[in-house]
């Protein structure tokens, strides 16, 4: 009988064996895990997609105050990740910066470069659009898509390593928030001494704070204050308002600032 491929069942292969844990099983382990949780999350049902989606928007919309003088580093939704393009919308209204990663060295930190709908693009790792022309940043805030997140705060990428080489070079370091669905969350990913933990992590379940060695959900003064506080201690802008009453991007809006997106062109 031939070995069932990983992406075709909800499956998760056994936690990695030993006392101490090798870096070698952890890798190893995380091979297997990845494929699982990347089909999973793409066969999650359509309207509920669309629903934790929205969930997702509001929360951060409301819960983290971005506006002028910040520079907002985001990922172009792959593999069915939350579209952060979303959010985006709203940060550069309130006169935030936003930009998109690009691989420039296979084994150094991801290069952001100043992006809006409309700014030329061109495919490359993966097909990911990178933007062509424009200024190079640092971001003062990353919203980071995982595979997988765990209770220690620490999220599960593709394996490259590129966003935990890229927060640990930034100066100075963004505000790591992880965005993901609730269904990607793990008790353990066995950090490596390479990990870097998450700041913040957000699913459609509400947001969590990264507390030591733990998370918890907190309610959105808490975030706001907390938020506030590493801004402060990292000499990131000062924060503003969140405009809680301002209408979230739609749907139909947002087809506009990306022509083609609904398959017209």
């Amino acid at each position: 009988m031939m070995p069932q491929d990983p992406a075709e069942t909800d499956v998760l292969p056994p936690a990695p064996a030993g006392h101490p844990l090798s870096p070698e099983a952890v890798a190893a382990w995380r091979r297997q895990l990845r494929p699982v949780l990347i089909a999973r999350r793409a066969r999650l049902d359509p309207a509920l997609r669309s629903r934790c989606q929205a969930a997702i928007t509001r929360l951060i919309e409301e819960t983290f105050p971005v506006g002028q003088g910040w520079l907002v580093g985001l990922c172009w939704p792959y593999k069915g990740e939350y579209d952060a393009r979303f959010p985006a919308r709203t940060f550069r209204r309130r006169g935030a910066v936003t930009a998109l990663p690009a691989v420039v060295d296979k084994r150094g930190p991801l290069e952001f470069r100043v992006w809006w709908p409309g700014v030329p693009t061109r495919a490359e790792v993966f097909g990911i659009p990178v933007p062509v022309g424009t200024q190079r940043v640092t971001p003062h805030v990353a919203f980071v898509p995982p595979v997988a997140f765990d209770d220690q705060g620490y999220r599960l990428g593709y394996g490259g390593g590129y966003f935990d080489r890229t927060l640990a070079a930034a100066r100075p370091r963004p505000i790591a928030i992880a965005v993901a669905y609730e269904m990607q969350r793990l008790p353990n990913l066995y950090p490596q001494p390479h990990d870097i933990p998450m700041d913040f992590i957000v699913t459609e379940a509400g947001v969590r704070l990264v507390d030591g060695d733990r998370t918890r959900f907190v309610d959105r003064p808490t975030a706001q204050d907390h938020f506030a506080a590493l801004a402060r201690a990292r000499g990131l802008p000062p924060v503003g308002p969140t405009d809680q009453g301002a209408t979230l991007a739609s749907p139909p809006c947002y087809a506009r600032d990306f022509p083609g997106y609904f398959g017209e062109e």
